[in-house]
């Protein structure tokens, strides 16, 4: 387990102070329109709170290289900071670019490239979870 330094300690203690209320469906939807902003593709909420103690939402999300991928991961981040001083409690997949994880408790972002998406079909592995079709808001 690795240790977090004292910035990242004051950090999550004072974003602890100052984070606004949201409802964990209300976080998913926002992290959609985010996502579409940087013109992801196949946006998919999965309500997975009957049936995980993990998370209540994923959102699955598909961009098509490692740049978009930063970009919607980025999009999110900035999105959710500046409407509820919110940061992902962690992130990876960053660095590698093809699968990129967000964590925010109760919403959990996965930002794939096609193939990846495709190999580890996270929808049909919570087939049981409720599907929730983002609708653009685009149109």
């Amino acid at each position: 387990m690795s240790k977090l330094s004292s910035e990242q300690a004051i950090a999550i203690e004072q974003q602890t102070q100052t984070t606004i209320a949201v409802n964990s469906k209300e976080l998913a939807l926002q992290i959609a329109g985010a996502a579409e902003e940087k013109k992801a593709q196949d946006i998919v909420l999965l309500d997975v709170s009957d049936v995980s103690y993990l998370a209540d939402y994923f959102v699955i999300i598909t961009g098509f290289s490692s740049t978009q991928l930063k970009a919607i991961a980025e999009s999110i981040e900035e999105r959710i900071e500046d409407n509820y001083h919110r940061l992902p409690v962690r992130v990876s997949g960053k660095r590698e670019g093809n699968w990129i994880v967000q964590d925010y408790a109760d919403v959990i972002v996965h930002i794939f490239l096609p193939e990846e998406r495709e190999y580890y079909n996270l929808e049909a592995f919570w087939g049981h979870a409720e599907r929730i079709e983002y609708i653009s808001q685009s149109s």
